[in-house]
């Protein structure tokens, strides 16, 4: 068996090597063993892990989510699929208010944003600071 320095993980999974001690400290990655010189020794199924943690972050699972998602999948035989896609849906749900919100926010912009006359008068009379005042 073949195993991966931290540096080595790190440029594998596109991670720097901090997030990868931080996934260690949060309980997302288990404690690796260590070689007689203390380095961290990390396998083919770590750099599984770490992929997996990218792709659900790239989802914005949190760390927390991202921990329940794993637990759900170290322990397969006991999750139930409905588990997992619950916890997805959430995320889902979540995703869309926030897109229902910066679309609300990207119309107030574009209200004042279209308001304003521009130009190298003084900021004196601008309408995006007063709108923003009021």
């Amino acid at each position: 068996m073949s195993f991966l320095k931290i540096g080595e993980l790190a440029t594998q999974t596109e991670t720097s090597v901090e997030t990868l001690r931080y996934y260690e400290a949060e309980g997302l990655i288990p404690e690796p063993r260590r070689s007689d010189s203390g380095y961290r020794l990390y396998t083919a199924d770590d750099v599984d892990r770490v992929h997996f943690i990218r792709r659900a972050r790239a989802m914005d699972f949190s760390l927390k989510e991202v921990g329940e998602l794993l637990s759900l999948q170290v322990d397969r035989e006991h999750a139930t699929c409905g588990e997992v896609k619950l916890l997805a849906q959430q995320k889902l749900h979540a995703i869309e208010s926030k897109m229902a919100e910066l679309q609300k926010m990207k119309q107030a912009l574009k209200q004042i944003t279209d308001a304003c006359e521009g130009g190298e008068l003084s900021a004196l009379h601008c309408t995006i600071l007063d709108a923003l005042e009021h």
